[in-house]
């Protein structure tokens, strides 16, 4: 998954959505990075709360999920 960054000035967060959603899917998630955090929230509910994470631990999350060459 390649993430992109948001602005780091304050203005909203660039949420993107995992390329494995669907609209009519039951389970979707979005992202949206900064420099010091990733941000994730569950695409159905937008308003609703939000985890972040430090970027290593999401890395580590990502490469323990994804099968290598995938």
């Amino acid at each position: 998954m390649t993430l992109k960054l948001s602005p780091a000035n304050g203005t909203a967060l660039a949420w993107t959505k995992s390329s494995h959603s669907s609209n009519d899917g039951p389970d979707c998630v979005e992202v949206a990075a900064t420099p010091a955090t990733v941000h994730v929230r569950d695409s159905k509910n937008p308003a609703g709360p939000t985890v972040p994470v430090a970027p290593a631990s999401w890395t580590a999350f990502i490469d323990g999920v994804v099968a290598p060459g995938s």
